[in-house]
């Protein structure tokens, strides 16, 4: 089969495209730029388009199947061109779908830790020997790829994301997918620019859980008042709510889980990670993993790139990164770092780099959610906001906007960055919280040169 991916530099698209390949496929794409790690894989499998940019010639009748990423736009002159050819195309969840609509769908939802969640199930199901196949955000250690798409696994574990599926096809993701099990993990206010309102935003988790079969199970974070509303309302039929499972943090820090009698020492932290684990327990529950081997597996599960990532440590200070952005991931990443280390000094620093959070109307969202770090940092870059085609935004509007008296905003990445390397680091850990890079900053040479 011969397929064209439209946008192949995504980091799902490029996924698929590697793992379409390495199951016999014929691959092609295009895209106007492609960054690192998926510049780097394309060209290791050698499917790196020769030249950068659209060009309508790329598409042609001897083509099965063109995949839409979410990158093109509708005028695009290759969607143009596969469409006057009559080809069939796809955007990657209805061609995920596709090749799986045999298969048990577990679609994980939520405002925030589909990724961890997903990840977790996955790390556990392999190291019990459980196949399935999967499609997943985020690289993750011990997996080549991110999606596998086979001919006998009998299940999928797909992440689904509630944004749009393409240019050309406005519902959201994990609507496409169908889901035999759905999870939902928390409902908080995103991508305001697709989803003007908090309701019409809600509304598509309960359309999502309204798509589960009366054979099928709706799992839920009943610690959220949203998800709860979302289960009553449901005409799903099988409910598993979930909360935080019994733990406890040791003196060095480390999170021990307490279950028939026995202690499992954790090398993840953090209430949300525990939720977020709570909720892994319960679908791999349904794939016939038992508590024990569950918790068991899950000793070893060092975490997901990006998310409460160690960048750094030594025994006066800690460095970690985490792809928060949303007022609620703000709130529990921190959360998480001061109940590890509750005797250290917090700086707290967030690039504003959505669409959701560069929105002045939406700003507002943010109100305390850094008021437990020491010190909190928000920085902002202009021209981002002016790339988005957005009204800009003062700083002043965003230090009244996080209504924190302790916050400092910054809208130069050097003066950022002067203000960082200022400071004393003895006995503090510096969080750096973005969805971007703080405009390339070099995290590690930044802290280590302190």
């Amino acid at each position: 089969m011969y397929v064209h991916f439209i946008a192949i530099g995504g980091s799902a698209m490029h996924n698929l495209a590697i793992s379409l390949l390495l199951k016999g496929y014929k691959i092609t794409g295009s895209d106007d730029e492609i960054f690192d790690p998926a510049a780097a894989r394309l060209k290791k499998y050698g499917i790196f388009p020769e030249k950068i940019g659209w060009d309508a010639n790329n598409i042609t009748s001897d083509i099965d199947a063109v995949i839409l990423g979410m990158h093109a736009r509708i005028d695009n002159p290759e969607l143009l061109k596969a469409k006057e050819l009559g080809l069939k195309i796809y955007s990657y969840p209805d061609f995920i779908y596709e090749q799986s609509k045999n298969k048990k769908r577990i679609v994980i939802g939520g405002s925030h830790g589909k990724t961890t969640i997903t990840s977790m199930i996955l790390h556990v199901l392999d190291t019990c020997g459980i196949p399935c196949d999967y499609m997943i955000g985020a690289q993750l250690e011990g997996f080549e790829v991110m999606t596998k798409l086979s001919d006998d696994s009998p299940s999928i574990i797909i992440e689904g994301d509630e944004y749009l599926t393409s240019p050309i096809d406005r519902r959201p993701k994990f609507h496409v997918y169908q889901p035999d099990i759905g999870v939902i993990s928390g409902i908080a206010w995103d991508h305001i620019n697709v989803f003007p309102t908090f309701e019409n935003y809600v509304e598509q988790f309960q359309i999502f859980a309204d798509l589960i079969p009366d054979e099928g199970c709706l799992i839920y974070c009943k610690e959220d008042e949203h998800c709860i509303r979302v289960a009553a309302n449901t005409k799903t039929k099988n409910k598993i709510g979930y909360s935080i499972p019994n733990y406890s943090v040791d003196e060095q820090g480390n999170y021990l889980l307490h279950s028939d009698h026995k202690d499992y020492k954790l090398q993840i932290f953090g209430r949300h990670n525990l939720l977020n684990l709570n909720a892994a327990f319960h679908v791999c529950s349904c794939m016939g993993v038992n508590k024990a081997d569950f918790y068991s597996a899950m000793q070893s599960f060092k975490g997901v790139n990006k998310r409460l990532e160690k960048v750094y440590e030594d025994k006066e200070k800690a460095l970690y990164k985490d792809f928060a952005h949303a007022p609620s991931k703000l709130k529990a990443t921190i959360s998480a770092l001061k109940e590890k280390y509750p005797n250290r000094y917090l700086v707290a620093c967030v690039e504003l780099h959505t669409f959701s959070s560069l929105t002045s109307d939406f700003l507002k969202q943010y109100a305390h959610t850094m008021n437990a770090a020491e010190e909190a940092i928000v920085y902002f870059n202009p021209h981002a906001i002016a790339l988005k085609k957005l009204p800009p935004i003062t700083e002043q509007q965003v230090l009244n906007a996080f209504a924190n008296p302790k916050l400092h905003v910054y809208s130069d990445s050097e003066k950022l960055k002067q203000h960082l390397t200022s400071i004393k680091w003895k006995n503090k850990n510096l969080l750096m919280m973005s969805s971007g890079n703080f405009d390339g900053m070099s995290f590690e040479s930044l802290f280590q040169s302190v």
